[in-house]
């Protein structure tokens, strides 16, 4: 068997550490050949020393000189590059085979064509590189010949599913499940804090996906992006609350049977699935034990409390560049929010304002993907300036 090279977007951050687990769990099988962080240098440096990569790149390039010394400590013969071009760079770097596509929001979305279109294995962890980029997406990985994987938990169930059955054609209906996150039964959405938002019942995850987990948007983006992935419509696509977070999300077919993906909530199982595929590999996940679930329940979203989730159906239904603005302004309003800057309760008035604002053509290229990115953006900023508390 030959060695796998493996290039990691985002290595730093909880996509990261754990597809760096299932990795190391299968040294005969991958090799870590590139990894990235945003400006984490000393941690991208420990990865470094554990992993010995050929380069590593921070997309902040004024973290490259302490990136260059932490390296230089260890005696290590990793490369440091940094900024935009240099993610790029690590995507496609020649002894590349699968690129794990990890950075969070749009800043993810160049190195993730980049890799597409160099015909890379692709295993997406960056779901705004589908919901803002959805059709380029795919033709870079068509026009590359390559592969694209979905790492989320929810979209590797639905591909799980999807290849059990051996006829997607029979496919009519995708569920994706949700936990409900943190607020699920919360009435007022007053006074919530940062540290409230991403203390998640169930998953460990990065800040900002935690806080649209909190909101149902992370659930709205998965319906956008499984609506690119799998050729479905809005209308095919549902959302259910499943607080366990037992069953990842299910596919209804046309004989009325409904197939489901099991698991813990671990990420290192969508992990390792992508990781293997077609073969099954040891993520490190503990084992699901049924006899120590005491029930699987399932409930309908509150639109009313969780209209994230309806902005994104409509964002969806809209089509053209509206997606691309929903995305956009949400980053902008969760910052906000994470800064202290604007109430929880505010972030979806600020993205439905931008929806309502705003409007645009289908994007044609990344840099019209960026230009309405960036305009949603400064409207956005507008909108939380005016809703600061």
């Amino acid at each position: 068997m030959s060695v796998h090279g493996i290039a990691i977007l985002g290595a730093t951050g909880s996509i990261g550490a754990s597809s760096l687990d299932v990795i190391a769990r299968h040294p005969q099988r991958f090799r870590v050949v590139a990894l990235t962080a945003n400006g984490h240098a000393e941690g991208l440096a420990e990865l470094c020393q554990r992993f010995v990569p050929e380069i590593a790149v921070v997309a902040d390039p004024t973290r490259l000189h302490e990136l260059e010394a932490a390296l230089r400590a260890r005696k290590l013969p990793t490369r440091a590059l940094a900024g935009a071009a240099a993610l790029c760079e690590a995507a496609v770097w020649h002894g590349v085979d699968s690129v794990i596509a990890a950075i969070v929001g749009a800043a993810g979305l160049a190195p993730t064509l980049a890799a597409a279109r160099a015909g890379k294995r692709l295993l997406l962890a960056n779901k705004e590189a589908v919901v803002c980029a959805g059709p380029l997406l795919l033709e870079a990985v068509a026009a590359g010949g390559g592969a694209l994987l979905p790492v989320d938990s929810e979209h590797s169930a639905i591909h799980q599913c999807l290849s059990a059955s051996g006829a997607k054609g029979g496919a009519r209906r995708l569920i994706l499940t949700a936990s409900g996150g943190p607020f699920r039964q919360r009435e007022d959405f007053g006074g919530i804090t940062p540290a409230q938002a991403v203390a998640h019942p169930n998953w460990v995850m990065g800040r900002k996906i935690s806080v649209d987990s909190a909101t149902l948007m992370n659930k709205g983006l998965e319906v956008i992006e499984a609506s690119w992935l799998f050729c479905f419509g809005a209308d095919a696509i549902d959302v259910v609350v499943h607080p366990q977070s037992v069953i990842h999300s299910m596919v209804e077919f046309a004989d009325g049977s409904v197939l489901a993906q099991l698991g813990t909530p671990d990420m290192r199982t969508p992990i390792a699935y992508a990781l293997g595929h077609p073969q099954r590999i040891d993520s490190g996940s503990p084992t699901l034990d049924l006899m120590q679930l005491a029930a699987l329940t399932f409930e309908p979203p509150d639109a009313s409390r969780f209209p994230c989730l309806r902005l994104a159906y409509d964002a969806l239904r809209a089509g053209g560049g509206a997606s691309i603005v929903l995305n956009a302004a949400n980053e902008v309003a969760v910052a906000a929010f994470l800064d202290s800057a604007l109430p929880f309760a505010r972030i979806a008035a600020v993205v439905e304002a931008s929806l309502s604002a705003l409007a645009f053509a289908a994007p044609r290229s990344l840099d019209d993907v960026l230009a309405i990115d960036a305009a949603a953006r400064r409207h956005a900023a507008a909108a939380c300036a005016r809703s600061s508390p």
